[in-house]
């Protein structure tokens, strides 16, 4: 979906819309309701899925992400239990395809053939970064505009955010995108009483 960093009521209408479906936009089935692994965080050997949209719950594909295409939000997803990590909204990823030659050697120990994945949550207020800007290739938080650079390790390049989204470490593995290992930083935003 083409985002419009222009129009700020757009902007804050998505900002809205994208917490609230990080909430509650995926079916829960009544058996995995109340399954402990929903709410812990991503997991070494875990998959991603779509977080909404027409393919909302389906594993993606290394080949779904291609480079200059937006940034995508997902899921993490324990593949042996069938069951999406989905309990916090402190779990949502943001993964995107960059050139490889464009990321810096420090970030490109974290991707995986040019895919890149952080944490969703912004570190100023918890908005879900929500945003891509297309042509500088950052990604924008919709409630105070920061701004991100995935090719830097997710660093704040503009507004109030203190601090980078957490990376989330990824793999392919046997043809399938998995997460390498636990985000690296704590995920969030600043403390009540801290600025």
């Amino acid at each position: 979906m083409p985002r419009d960093p222009e129009n700020p009521g757009r902007r804050v209408l998505l900002g809205g819309c994208l917490a609230a479906a990080a909430a509650v936009c995926h079916p829960v089935r009544a058996a995995d309701e109340d399954d402990p692994e929903r709410s812990v965080r991503p997991k070494k050997g875990d998959e991603l899925v779509y977080l909404s949209g027409d393919h909302e719950g389906e594993v993606i594909q290394p080949a779904d992400l291609k480079a200059g295409d937006p940034s995508v939000l997902a899921w993490p997803y324990d593949p042996n239990k069938k069951v999406p990590r989905d309990g916090s909204r402190l779990n949502v990823v943001l993964l995107v395809r960059l050139d490889p030659a464009e990321i810096s050697e420090e970030e490109a120990r974290y991707a995986a053939d040019g895919i890149v994945a952080f944490s969703a949550t912004c570190t100023h207020q918890q908005c879900p970064v929500a945003e891509w800007l297309t042509e500088p290739q950052l990604f924008q938080c919709p409630c105070h505009q920061s701004r991100f650079d995935p090719k830097q390790g997710a660093k704040v390049v503009g507004g109030p955010a203190p601090r980078a989204l957490p990376r989330l470490p990824v793999a392919i593995a046997g043809g399938k995108l998995q997460v390498a290992g636990p985000f690296v930083g704590r995920v969030g935003g600043m403390q009540p009483g801290t600025g």
